[in-house]
């Protein structure tokens, strides 16, 4: 009788996994393309097996985030003073993007040089704005002009100091500036709500704040079937350090995908994030 219950009880525990609430059976253990040329967030991780990798406009934000050029496999995060980022146990991957030599290039900012840098490259100029954590709109087709922000105490200003300008080495001051008085509390004021099952590459989860934080949606897939999207994140932290593609503690075998069918809470490496907290710009 004893070994009947004892048997039940470990037919029990085996079938469990299976039933828990939010958790995602799946299993992808070769997410990543062992295909050491393949250096794009697109290129480099394998979607899940039912999936279909979600299609992008041409020249599109998401495009832009999918094509993400990554540095080769085995690459280290480093922080903007050239220390290896501690713990190293949360990315699976490095974008190949600078961090400047600054400890300004954080989470909030992170998303923004992204958002700014595509922009950059489709001549947008004239939407490349972000608002500082006082409500000051810093317009970068204003810089572009020649202006410059001047900032007392808690107010901020346009003063005229140079000629037209429309440098790449402008466009990274500008962003400086930015990063110095934005962050995740501006940005979460910025960016609208978006509900879950809407998830879109470029969305970002973020909660305003000090602390804060925020990471952002760079690939999707969708099983046709039954609807199911799993997503890819990436983020920056601090100190400011090289933008990384996280892994998923929350479900080793799929990771460094995620499912929207999360529960109540994300669970990333360095943060969780309640599912309300998705928003996009």
């Amino acid at each position: 009788m004893m070994m009947k219950i004892l048997f039940k009880l470990i037919f029990f525990l085996f079938l469990l996994p299976a039933f828990s609430c939010g958790k995602v059976t799946v299993k992808n253990s070769a997410a990543v393309n062992p295909d050491s040329t393949k250096n794009t967030v697109k290129t480099r991780f394998n979607i899940p097996d039912s999936f279909k990798r979600v299609e992008t406009e041409k020249n599109s934000f998401a495009e832009y985030l999918q094509n993400l050029k990554l540095k080769p496999e085995g690459t280290l995060v480093k922080n903007y003073d050239g220390s290896i980022k501690q713990p190293q146990d949360v990315y699976v991957a490095v974008v190949d993007i600078d961090v400047g030599d600054k400890d300004l290039q954080q989470c909030a900012d992170a998303v923004m040089r992204l958002r700014a840098e595509y922009l950059y490259s489709q001549n947008l100029f004239d939407d490349i704005h972000f608002n500082f954590t006082n409500g000051f709109k810093a317009e970068y087709s204003k810089w572009r002009q020649g202006y410059r922000i001047n900032v007392k105490g808690n107010n901020a200003s346009w003063i005229k100091k140079y000629d037209e300008s429309k440098s790449y080495v402008d466009f990274r001051d500008y962003l400086n500036i930015v990063f110095t008085y934005a962050g995740t509390s501006s940005l979460a004021k910025e960016l609208k709500s978006v509900e879950l099952s809407e998830i879109h590459i470029g969305d970002v989860f973020i909660k305003g704040g000090s602390p804060g934080h925020a990471v952002i949606v760079v690939d999707l897939a969708v099983n046709e079937k039954t609807g199911e999207k799993m997503f890819l994140l990436a983020q920056s932290y601090m100190p400011a350090q090289d933008i990384q593609i996280l892994k998923n503690p929350m479900n080793t075998g799929l990771s460094p995908w995620y499912s929207i069918n999360f529960g109540e809470t994300l669970e990333t490496p360095e943060w969780n994030f309640s599912k309300n907290q998705l928003k996009q710009f």
